[in-house]
């Protein structure tokens, strides 16, 4: 073993390593033939515990989760006895078990989303944890999971997402590519099915946070968040699998949220540290633009309040100190001079 190995397996927990080794005889005897077309050569599959494995083939015991898509998850068999060993399985101390519980929470929550309504709460903590667990897989396992709870609950999650959101920020800013990657698809998912009327709040205190990396995170999901204030969700069934259906309502969520306050955040982020939250504010301030000279709601309240804020160009003046309208409406005019030269 290579002295990169022995100083890694040095930093794992002993309870760790104890069920690390408690596992290759399962793994070795579980064992079977490459039929997976996406495993590399050398590779074979295994299941632990109902966990499928991958041996890497590169020494005894290094092994990683096989991660199964949404769409290819199957239900359960035993729906209430998975219910009864979710929560100890999410806070077990062998991760084989936990990234077990973890996919158990995925497929509870595709096929039989109201049975964990009740303990939501609490799976939405421990599966937090997972997020910080020092294994890769049981991360990367965690952001998938994070994804689907997005899509089947919605807005009921709205209360516990404080340290899921935290957590995810991170691993997609500071963890490894695969972490990283399942880390922005869970928070894309995030973006995509809770209401922004009460997530942009939730977003608001990263967009100043100390790390730079944070804040461009938190840029790119309030950027993305922001342009379906403009599209009004009705709930049609709780049971259903998608509940939610809409329909383009034009500011309502604008108005409500405050175009004034969307420019000064996304202004805020025009002199950021990192690119991506100055390419994100720059988005954010070119559909807050074509929204406010597109629908006569906003530019006519913004006149009858202040007659002379009709324009786009008096508006940010009106609502940003000096600089930050010079900063604004540099963006916006070089932007729509370039769109007029290229049509």
């Amino acid at each position: 073993m290579s002295e990169n190995a022995l100083r890694d397996l040095n930093t794992i927990p002993g309870s760790e390593r104890r069920n690390e080794n408690s596992n290759k005889a399962s793994i070795a005897k579980h064992a079977v033939s490459n039929t997976n077309g996406n495993l590399e050569e050398g590779q074979t599959k295994h299941s632990v515990n109902g966990v499928e494995v991958v041996n890497t083939g590169a020494e005894v015991g290094s092994s990683e989760v096989e991660y199964i898509e949404s769409e290819n998850l199957n239900d359960l068999e035993d729906v209430d006895s998975s219910l009864k060993t979710l929560l100890s399985g999410l806070d077990s101390k062998d991760w084989v078990l936990v990234c077990e519980a973890l996919n158990n929470v995925r497929r509870l929550s595709l096929f039989h989303r109201e049975s964990v309504l009740d303990v939501l709460g609490d799976v939405i903590s421990l599966v937090a944890k997972s997020l910080k667990n020092p294994r890769s897989a049981v991360c990367k396992t965690a952001c998938m999971t994070s994804a689907d709870i997005f899509s089947a609950y919605n807005d009921l999650i709205i209360e516990s997402l404080d340290p899921l959101l935290v957590q995810l920020l991170l691993k997609s800013s500071q963890d490894k590519r695969f972490v990283c990657e399942a880390a922005e698809k869970a928070l894309v998912s995030m973006t995509t099915w809770v209401s922004p009327l009460l997530l942009l709040p939730k977003l608001q205190p990263y967009l100043k946070n100390r790390n730079p990396r944070i804040r461009a995170k938190a840029s790119m999901c309030f950027c993305r968040s922001v342009p379906r204030l403009k599209i009004h969700w009705v709930l049609l069934d709780r049971k259903a699998v998608l509940p939610w259906a809409w329909d383009d309502t034009g500011v309502e969520g604008i108005k409500a949220y405050g175009i004034d306050k969307l420019i000064q955040t996304a202004a805020s982020q025009l002199s950021d540290q990192l690119p991506e939250s100055r390419e994100a504010a720059r988005g954010l301030l070119l559909e807050l633009q074509t929204v406010y000279q597109k629908f006569d709601d906003l530019s006519s309240m913004a006149v009858s309040e202040q007659p002379e804020m009709g324009s786009w160009e008096n508006f940010c003046q009106s609502k940003l100190s000096p600089l930050s309208a010079q900063a604004v409406l540099r963006v916006t005019n070089i932007s729509r001079e370039g769109l007029v030269i290229g049509s």
